[in-house]
């Protein structure tokens, strides 16, 4: 893999670039598809290309299984049919979802009143080891370690996987963050030395981002950028449980320690005010399920803010005038789409999904499509003020 910088902004951090991989190239900043289980939801991989995405996130712990089918078939990009460049992560936020963040709202808008779960209630337990864990579909024992997610990942063969990682919760404290980091930068450099053992058996070179945990704290944050910055890894993860408000500083402390010339991936954001604060503080790639899990759930990106189809019965309104993305060329109205939801016919719902998909991922995929040209053309916070203005403050 190698990473051309093409463009800086003024501040020194964000970016336009190209990531190049054995299955094809990333123009970035470029928002990564989420396909968990080797597939996005509702939408064929003609529908992806056609909309321009360009490089599909799948999940290690959920494929684990059937990691070893994935290598018969040649690697996730030919066993999915994507067949573009692919990225997988380490199963980190599972852990944190079973163990510490069992029974709680993780979410960057709220932190009061989140408590730590029980440790007897908690499916997976946290040792030096890994993460031994309870599967909550079908109650059985497993354990995953840095040894074992390089494995797994090595086998389902991504372009680009994630070392091994403990990710805290908000209800965390610094105390705990202190332990659980140190012993995830153990466990970057375990990642290292079993994936160099495996990154080359399916016949094309698969490499390694190291996870920057921490939390909310500077000297966590900044202090672990340095470490992982000075290990051999090909690029680097942006994760952690935080704030929304804390998200800008968090980046900026990370990346002002880490190698300027190795790619960034901002894991698990999508909203455009976090892609905006992302590519101004460095990051690179995006990956959210929010585009796909809310279409399903009614909710529409628009230029002028989200929309509810619940409010639009009736409306002969476009989806969204001037969009480019095939729902919105084909001439589908907000009440066409909306009857289509609310529809008890199981293939009227079907095209629903796939048509509101379709339609937010373009948005969020021509987003960081037109971020990038507004780094190279020397006009990103003008275009920044410009969509703000629209897409936050014009009423619908």
């Amino acid at each position: 893999m190698r990473f051309e910088i093409q463009k800086v902004l003024p501040n020194g951090l964000g970016r336009a670039g190209i990531i190049h991989t054995d299955h094809g190239d990333i123009k970035t900043p470029a928002f990564m598809v989420v396909g968990t289980h080797g597939v996005v939801k509702f939408v064929s991989m003609e529908d992806l290309h056609g909309l321009g995405a360009q490089a599909m996130l799948s999940n290690g712990y959920h494929l684990r299984r059937i990691s070893g089918e994935i290598a018969e078939g040649g690697g996730l990009a030919a066993w999915s049919s994507w067949n573009g460049p692919t990225l997988t992560d380490s199963g980190g936020f599972q852990v944190m979802s079973l163990g510490s963040g069992l029974g709680k709202v993780v979410s960057m808008e709220r932190e009061l009143g989140v408590v730590n779960t029980a440790h007897k209630d908690r499916l997976a337990h946290v040792s030096e080891d890994g993460v031994s864990f309870t599967d909550p579909f079908d109650g059985r024992l497993e354990f995953i370690g840095p040894e074992e997610s390089m494995q797994i990942q090595c086998r389902i063969g991504a372009d680009i996987h994630m070392a091994f990682d403990e990710l805290t919760s908000l209800a965390d404290d610094y105390d705990y963050n202190v332990e659980a980091l140190a012993r995830t930068e153990r466990w970057a450099e375990r990642s290292l030395i079993e994936h160099n053992m495996h990154c080359d058996d399916l016949g094309y070179h698969q490499n390694l981002y190291g996870v920057l945990q921490g939390g909310r704290w500077e000297d966590l944050r900044r202090s672990t950028a340095r470490k992982l910055g000075a290990m051999d890894f090909d690029g680097y993860g942006l994760g952690g449980a935080f704030l929304k408000e804390d998200l800008g500083d968090i980046l900026r402390w990370c990346d002002e320690e880490l190698p300027f010339e190795k790619p960034r991936h901002l894991l698990g954001l999508s909203h455009p005010d976090d892609i905006f604060v992302g590519a101004e503080m460095g990051a690179d790639t995006f990956d959210c399920v929010a585009p796909t899990r809310e279409a399903r759930h009614g909710k529409i990106y628009t230029r002028d803010g989200n929309i509810n189809l619940r409010k639009f019965a009736d409306s002969t309104s476009l989806l969204d005038p001037g969009c480019d993305c095939a729902t919105c060329a084909a001439g589908w109205t907000r009440g066409q789409l909306r009857a289509l939801w609310r529809s008890g016919d199981p293939e009227k719902k079907q095209q629903y999904y796939n048509l509101a998909s379709v339609h937010n991922v373009r948005f969020i995929v021509r987003l960081t499509e037109e971020i990038r040209e507004a780094i190279l053309n020397d006009r990103f916070y003008e275009f920044k003020e410009e969509f703000f203005r629209r897409y936050y403050e014009k009423n619908q």
